[in-house]
């Protein structure tokens, strides 16, 4: 459970020190200018994929109320940080491969938060069936009661007291 609730804590600043990660590796290993331009491009991406990521699992009833993620979230949010960095050490025969995996596991990845999300809400994996009793219990009770004379109130306007 600890591992679970660790990766709730490092989603949120992963994404701001996994780009950070690229610009260090790039410039300790002095990769050149090919490689700066691909940063302009992999940084931002970077970013806002973990921020997507990131929210497509805090949105998920599961993960809110146990703030832990699941397995299928750390096997697949290792696999594809190790692969973010290890593309910032820019090793020359294994750049293109490297990358081709990021981008696919974060595609991946994507598609895998998607999936769950949908699998809790169609499941009723709380949010749902939550509202869905509510709804249902307060329709029922507004059938069920009469209103009385009791509780019937008129209200008039005098006239004249706006103008």
């Amino acid at each position: 459970m600890w591992l679970r609730e660790g990766f709730f804590r490092w989603l949120l600043p992963a994404a701001f020190l996994l780009p950070l990660w690229l610009l260090i590796g790039w410039g300790v290993t002095g990769a050149g200018g090919w490689a700066f331009l691909l940063l302009i491009i992999a940084m931002p991406s970077v970013f806002v994929g973990q921020l997507l990521l990131t929210l497509l699992v805090r949105s998920r009833p599961s993960v809110r109320a146990s703030r832990a993620v699941s397995w299928w979230d750390v096997a697949g949010f290792t696999l594809w940080h190790g692969l973010t960095i290890a593309i910032g050490f820019f090793p020359q025969q294994w750049f293109g491969l490297l990358l081709a995996g990021a981008i696919a596991t974060g595609l991946a990845m994507f598609w895998l938060m998607l999936w769950q999300l949908w699998s809790e809400a169609k499941g009723g994996g709380g949010t749902v069936r939550f509202f869905a009793r509510t709804a249902t219990a307060s329709s029922v009770d507004a059938r069920s009661r009469v209103a009385t004379d009791d509780e019937v109130f008129i209200i008039r306007e005098k006239p004249g007291a706006d103008g």
